[in-house]
């Protein structure tokens, strides 16, 4: 399944699709989860990252259940805004992942959104480095995936006959 610009994406969403954010790390995948209106992200889980094969299923499994119908995957895009070595392994990887899931994906700027969940943790929660750890994946794909929504109800706000 090709990769879709996030307007697309949601086009492509029923009334009450959830969409599932996705911050994929190197050894931990962290999750969000939309509502169904689609305004507010919460943070789901983080799940550990494996080989394809055995991450999707896990994957698939969790958007079945909760009824995402599509994905919104963290791309790690240089401070200067240009696609690196990692964003564009990033985008292969949601490629694959849309590909074995069987559900359209897009990607969304992720910078410093594991930074924002870390600042989150220590200056709001003061949460210790030891339970940091275990939430900051999946705060930081709750960050990312609210980054596309609140773009998303921009973009409507300013053409409301733009989507749904």
């Amino acid at each position: 399944m090709p990769l879709f610009n996030l307007t697309d994406l949601m086009a492509r969403l029923g009334r009450d699709d959830r969409l599932l954010g996705i911050d994929p790390g190197s050894k931990t995948i962290g999750l969000a989860l939309s509502d169904v209106r689609r305004t507010l992200a919460t943070p789901y889980a983080a799940i550990r990252r494996r080989k394809l094969r055995d991450t999707a299923p896990e994957i698939a499994a969790i958007a079945r259940k909760e009824g995402a119908r599509g994905l919104v995957v963290g791309l790690p895009l240089d401070m200067d805004g240009r696609l690196g070595p990692a964003a564009q392994a990033a985008r292969d990887w949601a490629g694959d992942l849309s590909e074995a899931v069987g559900l359209p994906a897009a990607m969304w700027d992720e910078r410093l959104s594991s930074a924002a969940a870390n600042r989150f943790l220590i200056s709001e929660a003061d949460v210790s480095h030891a339970k940091r750890a275990a939430s900051v994946d999946r705060l930081a794909a709750a960050f990312i995936l609210q980054s596309a929504l609140d773009a998303a109800a921009r973009r409507d706000e300013e053409d409301p006959d733009a989507g749904p």
